[in-house]
């Protein structure tokens, strides 16, 4: 649910953003590395929120599989300390009850 929403408000600014440059019809001039171009403002306005968008998911997306990989590695290890766990607790019960038999 809680993604939903996410994706819900983000397409919201995205429709904004739309909205603005549409309101805003002047040429923009972009000039980059290599070479330079004329572009209405709407569009710009577009790919830089895209792009924005994109970027910032990737980061995230990095971020929380290194979470989930963290997670999967501790609960392995609370597995294997319980396991050690029972087995210690089995021995000492066992040597207890050799003990009173004898």
């Amino acid at each position: 649910m809680k993604s939903f929403i996410i994706a819900v408000l983000v397409a919201a600014f995205f429709f904004l953003a739309l909205i603005f440059g549409a309101r805003n019809e002047q040429i923009v001039n972009i000039s980059y590395f290599v070479a330079q171009g004329e572009f209405r403002l709407p569009v710009v306005l577009a790919c830089v929120f895209l792009a924005g968008f994109l970027v910032s998911w990737v980061f995230a997306m990095y971020h929380i599989a290194g979470l989930k990989l963290a997670i999967r590695r501790l609960k392995k290890q609370v597995a294997a300390n319980e396991t050690l766990t029972d087995d210690k607790a089995n021995s000492v019960t066992e040597s207890a009850t050799k003990e009173v038999d004898a």
